[in-house]
């Protein structure tokens, strides 16, 4: 495993496993795979109503939570510091530990300030080691992190071989943030990473597939990518890509891949944001 460090010093590693869209039923499961297969570091979400999964997987295994690194987010119905604090505390209780490694601002509505001042807090008192947001893009996160006392350690964003997010790399560097991929292979409109030629033919160099190529460009480039998968099989090919390395010239065939920068979702819309605040706020 190969890690990043983030501002605070806190090492993460580079490659997780995502629980996006895993059910309840299969999570515990699915959880207890990825960590037999080598998955040190688990991504979840208090949307994701699998928390639970997560805690009961990790608690029946032999690896100690310090060799764990647990992710999950604060969602737009925990908005503001009251509640934002509650669901931190559910959160732990759920996970069953004393302690989150990161933390992260779901989205960026509502009270986003109020949840950021509950996380500090959170950060101050040890019940989290890391905090940061997902699905910033770039006007809003400046505003944000120009604004916060700590400045955002991570921005999760959808990221991979189509969608690069070359332009907020700066903004994320300005603050010291690092990026981390949801749909490090699609996701949300995306097609076409797996059955690439391109990286097909990349990987046969190596014995890869296009998926390991995908994932390898991601955590050289020091973007820490969550792969999800509810096959053992699959989970064990996406966690094998330490063994090789690509070449610059291959790093930046795969930049000319980029075809959407930003992501497939538009989170300024209007609309969109609209249906979240109605729906979930």
């Amino acid at each position: 495993m190969e890690y990043i460090k983030l501002s605070n010093g806190v090492e993460m590693p580079t490659l997780g496993y995502g629980v996006f869209l895993v059910s309840p039923d299969e999570c515990e499961r699915c959880v207890s795979d990825a960590l037999s297969v080598g998955y040190r570091l688990i991504d979840t979400a208090q949307a994701y109503a699998n928390e639970e999964g997560v805690g009961n997987a990790w608690r029946k295994s032999a690896i100690k939570r310090e060799d764990l690194f647990i992710v999950t987010k604060v969602w737009i119905s925990n908005a503001g510091e009251e509640k934002a604090a509650k669901s931190i505390d559910e959160s732990l209780r759920k996970l069953q530990t004393e302690y989150i490694d990161l933390l992260l601002i779901h989205q960026a509505y509502g009270d986003v300030f109020g949840s950021w001042r509950a996380m500090e807090k959170a950060y101050r008192d040890g019940k989290v080691r890391a905090i940061g947001v997902s699905n910033f893009q770039a006007g809003r996160f400046f505003d944000f992190a120009h604004y916060v006392d700590v400045k955002p350690m991570v921005n999760q964003l959808q990221c991979n071989a189509l969608i690069q997010q070359t332009g907020i790399e700066p903004l994320l560097d300005e603050f010291g943030t690092k990026m981390m991929a949801w749909g490090p292979l699609g996701g949300q409109g995306v097609d076409g990473i797996v059955n690439s030629e391109e990286l097909a033919t990349i990987g046969a160099k190596y014995h890869k597939s296009a998926a390991q190529v995908a994932l390898r460009w991601l955590t050289q480039r020091g973007i820490v990518a969550i792969p999800k998968s509810s096959h053992k099989d699959r989970m064990a090919q996406n966690f094998d890509i330490f063994d090789f390395a690509l070449t610059a010239d291959e790093m930046a065939q795969i930049s000319k891949l980029n075809q959407h920068d930003t992501g497939t979702i538009n989170f300024g819309d209007p609309q969109f944001v609209k249906y979240l605040i109605e729906n979930y706020g």
